[in-house]
């Protein structure tokens, strides 16, 4: 099988290809096309998948190209991780939001809705050239805001691409490991959107053991999500959720400490990866080994404002490996061999969630075979979280609409709209800053 990497370039690629390594069972991708606009950081990449592979006799082949086109020809799956405008775009969506004093995270908020605005574009082009190209292939998602990206690739693809993210197995994993049952035997019950959903229940056997989670401080304060967002909290909602909605609930904490942060996360990414890149161009660097550092310093800091607002302390090590290239191949696996599995993923609803309309990219687990993904009924949510999954699908609706039309007055709605943005004042400005410094916008008029 083929599988085009598109984002080949990016840092995270490594742990796409490390996933594919384990695998050697009949029907395992053979061949992987790294396609990216920026040649320099291909070869960067390619010399550390060539030393992953260096002592895996049957390695999937690897080669790299530029030209979208040739990259897509003959795909079986394409694995869409492109980042528009890079990481200096994402540094910039930070700081134009924390200047008017809202979140400038880049999947929730004022930076979410600007990332969408210039990727969304991007992505129905490349879902377009999908369509024509390779229509057998099953695109896998994981380019930001994943849930809207993949909304906006579904009305070119339809069922054929799918979003995946890390965040609702992790939750999952850490939820079960502290009730000390097996993830892989436990059914999460899990819905929302991307990077705004809750774990309402974890069957074992038929019994839900997320009761006795909460009703035990020890056990409910051991975990990441229970240091972030607080036993009492947690008890509150009677439901445990995506640590993302730390930006909903702690909100004014949380910008006081990115406007205090010595940089912001996007800055340092940014300056951290171009380190890496610069080594990558001796020749005579240890590719893998400058990839493990860099990638150990990443996941260490990752999302540390928030867990100094809530005196979380360091994460544990557990936390430290990542995941969505696992939830990548199990998906892959699935659909290519009908090995029927259930995972957590970003699908269009149909039906599955009664709030929302057929077509609307929900987060829910769904039951995977050779036809692709089909996303479980799931009971309703409670008032409050269905009020903020509607308002920020409602806000996704209008970048679509910017995106589509080109409607600089549909992007200020979009912004106007959203919980975290706090005035259509606010919403026009960080319009004007981020036309100003994203040349991928200049479509809004």
């Amino acid at each position: 099988m083929k599988l085009t990497i598109l984002g080949g370039g990016g840092f995270r690629v490594p742990l796409v290809y490390g996933a594919l390594l384990t695998d050697h069972a009949e029907g395992r991708v053979t061949e992987v096309v790294l396609h990216d606009l920026d040649d320099s950081r291909l070869y960067a990449v390619a010399r550390v998948l060539a030393e992953q592979a260096s002592t895996v006799a049957d390695a999937p082949t690897v080669t790299a190209t530029t030209d979208l086109d040739e990259a897509l020809r003959g795909a079986d799956f394409v694995f869409s991780a492109i980042r528009v405008g890079g990481l200096e775009g994402r540094a910039n969506d930070e700081r134009v939001a924390l200047a008017e004093g809202v979140l400038g995270q880049e999947t929730v908020g004022a930076g979410g809705i600007a990332y969408g605005l210039r990727t969304v574009p991007v992505a129905v082009d490349i879902a377009r050239r999908v369509a024509r190209l390779a229509p057998d292939a099953w695109v896998i998602n994981f380019t930001n805001p994943a849930g809207l990206v993949t909304e906006a690739m579904s009305r070119h693809l339809g069922d054929r691409v799918i979003g995946i993210c890390d965040s609702p197995v992790g939750l999952g994993r850490r939820i079960a490991g502290v009730l000390g049952a097996n993830p892989r035997e436990a059914f999460i019950d899990y819905v929302g959107l991307n990077h705004l959903g809750w774990v309402r229940g974890l069957r074992v056997a038929g019994r839900d053991e997320l009761p006795r989670l909460l009703a035990d401080s020890d056990l409910l304060g051991s975990f990441e999500e229970g240091k972030l967002f607080g036993v009492d909290w947690l008890r509150s909602l009677g439901a445990i959720p995506n640590e993302y909605l730390h930006y909903y609930y702690f909100n004014r904490e949380t910008v006081r400490a990115y406007q205090q942060a010595e940089k912001t996360r996007g800055a340092f990414l940014r300056d951290q990866q171009a380190r890496f890149y610069e080594e990558m161009r001796r020749p005579d660097a240890a590719a893998l080994t400058a990839w493990d550092r860099t990638r150990a310093e990443r996941e260490a800091t990752y999302m540390s404002e928030n867990r100094e607002t809530a005196g979380a302390g360091e994460r544990d090590a557990d936390d430290l490996s990542g995941g969505y290239e696992k939830v990548a191949l199990a998906l892959m696996r699935a659909i290519a061999r009908d090995e029927r599995t259930t995972l957590i993923l970003n699908v269009r609803n149909q039906g599955a969630l009664s709030v929302l309309d057929t077509d609307a990219v929900i987060e829910v687990p769904c039951l995977v075979d050779a036809n692709g993904a089909h996303p479980v009924a799931v009971a309703p949510l409670p008032d409050h979280a269905t009020g903020l999954v509607c308002a920020v699908k409602g806000v996704e609706r209008e970048v679509l609409a910017a995106a589509e039309s080109g409607s600089r007055a549909s992007a200020v709605k979009a912004f106007a709209l959203h919980p975290l943005v706090d005035s259509v004042n606010v919403a026009r400005r960080l319009v004007e800053g981020y036309t100003a410094v994203h040349p991928g916008l200049a479509y809004l008029r």
